[in-house]
């Protein structure tokens, strides 16, 4: 199943894809926004792209293997951008898509326990310990099996805003000392013992915000967002905008204060001064895109 790019019409209405302008992805997925900017940006204009998984990478060349060396894509975390950049001499840079969204759909299948589905290793690793910029070391087995009761807590409870956060960690504690945690199905075993029985009204599995959360913490998502901005902000030419998408408030809010900030010291013109959402004939068809917020700024 492909992932389905999120708010594709606004995306091109404010990066304004035109012949012979040069983009960056930083989040190349299955490649859907970058096809439609090299599509708007034919037959000279370039994308640079990234992805950690080295998956997406070989799946995305195969499929935009038409646009030839139009695409250039990279292996490597959107936080190396600026190496990047000036490795691939890659420029002038007309703008900047950072969408954030994490796609189940393209890494369901990868076996590295993103899905509570089926009964996987507990890895999480977008790059799946692919050395890429020095590797990812962290997995979820880690934390789950090594952090103190405390932080995994804390993990929970900030990045999965799950309010039986005390509850989990204690059980996965408790559980630890008897046996390894090793897969998903354990994993999700352990979160249904430790929650009440009609938690959440069965709208969604009793382990959602548990593996939400640790899958932010094992790839250091918010980190990584607060680092990319500023590399994106500078990579990108005067007139040049930077475009966000962001599926979960505490991304959102980094996006937020980041922009706010720029905007304060006039480095930017905000084109979004509230985020836009996607609409209701979007959300029908796509419902994975419900949460999304997009936010947009034109460099000075």
């Amino acid at each position: 199943m492909a992932h389905v790019p999120v708010m594709v019409t606004e995306v091109l209405r404010f990066l304004e894809p035109a012949p012979g302008l040069n983009f960056i992805d930083c989040t190349l997925g299955d490649g859907g926004h970058s096809r439609e900017i090299l599509e708007k940006t034919a037959p000279d204009g370039r994308v640079l792209g990234f992805d950690l998984d080295p998956e997406a990478i070989a799946t995305v060349k195969n499929a935009l293997a038409a646009y030839g060396d139009r695409l250039i894509p990279v292996n490597a975390s959107y936080t190396e951008l600026a190496t990047v950049v000036e490795r691939e001499r890659f420029g002038p840079v007309s703008g900047v898509l950072m969408d954030f969204g994490f796609s189940s759909a393209q890494l369901s299948d990868r076996g590295r326990g993103f899905s509570f589905e089926k009964d996987e290793p507990l890895d999480m690793r977008y790059s799946g310990g692919a050395a890429v910029g020095g590797g990812q070391e962290l997995t979820a087995a880690e934390i789950v099996n090594s952090w103190p009761k405390s932080e995994i807590a804390h993990v929970l409870a900030e990045y999965g805003e799950e309010r039986f956060s005390l509850d989990i960690a204690e059980a996965l504690v408790t559980a630890r000392r008897k046996a390894r945690i090793i897969g998903t199905r354990q994993l999700v075993g352990i979160v249904a013992g430790a929650v009440p029985a009609n938690y959440e009204q069965g709208r969604i599995n009793p382990a959602t915000r548990t593996f939400q959360a640790l899958r932010i913490a094992v790839n250091d998502e918010l980190g990584s967002i607060e680092r990319v901005l500023p590399q994106a902000l500078a990579a990108t030419g005067p007139d040049g905008v930077i475009v966000s998408i962001a599926f979960h408030s505490l991304e959102d809010r980094i996006v937020k204060t980041f922009l706010k900030g720029q905007a304060e010291a006039g480095a930017i013109e905000l084109l979004t001064p509230k985020p836009l959402i996607p609409s209701e004939q979007e959300i029908a068809r796509n419902s994975r895109s419900r949460s999304a917020k997009l936010r947009a700024a034109r460099k000075k």
